[in-house]
């Protein structure tokens, strides 16, 4: 195995670590919401759904910048960055995610463009609560997925 993989393979592992405790604080902050009738609770859910999508598009970025070569750039290079994760990359690499979780993760970088472009008041609590409700399911397909694919990259010569 060649540094440049063994950086991504750890990479990969460090940010399952860290999304493992974002989805708890998600999941806290919606309790404390829920039995506070306090919405200042759900701006902590939003930020901490906001910041499960983004360390999921760093790993992205590693591996798209460090193996496949090429990262997506312009206006969709989100959506880019997400249908790239999903598909094999002919002698390189397997797909990355399944292209159920490419679709589930869909909804969560809609989410994430939100929380970015409109004030936490508006949040639709009934989209959050379909978004928390599917998160832990999702994040267990997901950790299943990125560490077979850092096995795969530990693996290869």
């Amino acid at each position: 195995m060649n540094v440049q993989a063994a950086h991504v393979a750890q990479r990969i592992r460090s940010e399952l670590i860290e999304l493992e405790r974002v989805l708890q604080r998600i999941q806290e902050g919606w309790k404390r919401a829920e039995r506070a009738a306090d919405d200042f609770y759900l701006d902590s859910v939003a930020l901490n759904l906001h910041g499960f999508y983004s360390g999921l598009e760093r790993i992205f970025e590693v591996i798209a910048s460090n193996l496949d070569g090429s990262r997506p750039e312009g206006e969709n290079w989100h959506q880019q960055l997400l249908d790239q994760m999903a598909a094999e990359v002919l002698e390189i690499r397997p797909a990355v995610i399944s292209k159920s979780s490419c679709k589930s993760l869909g909804e969560y970088r809609g989410f994430r463009h939100v929380v970015r472009n409109v004030y936490t008041y508006r949040f639709d609590t009934a989209k959050l609560k379909k978004l928390i409700e599917g998160l832990p399911g999702l994040f267990q397909e997901l950790c299943a997925e990125l560490s077979a694919f850092a096995d795969f990259v530990e693996k290869r010569p």
